[in-house]
């Protein structure tokens, strides 16, 4: 009989309650979403929010992954872990948000299986990088779009976005190469738009998009695309430099790794 007693204790208490939740934050100001040691991180901004709001109780979050310094999300997520069940989640939204610091937002929570592995599970991930060329921007769009001030031939640059798509060795679009990093990756979709989705009166009259889509991307994976996509534009690479940049074993020298402040993850999708 205490055996039975000491057996259900303990099942009561391994059980967690797993919820997503998907947020926005503006990652100018950010250090990245990772906890760092003296930096200012999205994480560090959600664990001192939840720790003020619910002082007494264990949690952990898991993000869908980390966003370099400076770069900004409209439908990021992470997974949150609690021993003890939320009552009411359109409370804990307001709480939230009434707290975080007002370049983060909640958006929403849903509970989720203890199966969800937010890392595992996530299908695609789209990215947003915002750009102008040809002349000086007003100040304040820095957050937003990075700005070259040079001419750049968007044509070939539109033309090299599409050597992207499909499946190829990424091995030199990344820093601090891991060993066993998975370096083959598919990429659904890679085009250069002109920019629809944010306007403000102090955008430069013009600006673009590099729209790329995949499941998962290395560290400045997409920011060294885009970066040798302006050097394309600015006529110091080939479109044939760029498809052997892609094949095993390229000796290709990446030397430009576009600004943090341009790139924004734009949705996130995942399975089921």
């Amino acid at each position: 009989m205490v055996t039975c007693i000491v057996f259900i204790f303990t099942v009561m208490k391994s059980q967690r309650f797993c919820y997503l939740v998907r947020l926005q934050y503006l990652g100018f100001r950010y250090s990245g979403w990772q906890i760092q040691p003296k930096q200012r991180t999205i994480v560090s901004m959600l664990n001192k929010t939840m720790e003020f709001i619910y002082p007494d109780r264990a949690y952990k979050i898991l993000g869908a992954g980390r966003t370099d310094a400076k770069v900004s999300s409209l439908d990021g997520a992470f997974e949150l872990f609690l021993e003890e069940e939320l009552k009411d989640l359109q409370s804990f939204i307001l709480d939230f948000n009434k707290n975080l610091p007002s370049d983060i937002r909640l958006l929403s929570i849903a509970p989720v299986g203890q199966d969800f592995n937010i890392i595992k599970d996530s299908k695609t991930k789209e990215y947003f990088y915002f750009f102008s060329f040809g002349c000086k921007n007003h100040p304040f769009s820095a957050p937003f779009i990075t700005n070259y001030i040079e001419d750049l031939d968007l044509e070939i640059m539109k033309q090299g976005a599409e050597l992207f798509i499909g499946k190829h060795d990424f091995s030199i679009y990344t820093a601090g190469l891991k060993p066993n990093t998975k370096t083959v990756r598919k990429i659904e979709s890679c085009a250069i738009e002109e920019n629809d989705v944010l306007t403000a009166n102090f955008f430069p009259d013009k600006s673009y998009i590099l729209k790329i889509k995949g499941k998962g991307f290395m560290r400045y994976q997409i920011r060294m695309i885009m970066g040798v996509l302006v050097q394309l534009g600015k006529n110091e690479l080939s479109l044939n430099q760029i498809k052997l940049s892609l094949e095993p074993g390229s000796d290709l020298k990446l030397n430009t790794i576009a600004p943090g402040s341009g790139l924004l993850l734009n949705h996130l999708k995942f399975n089921g």
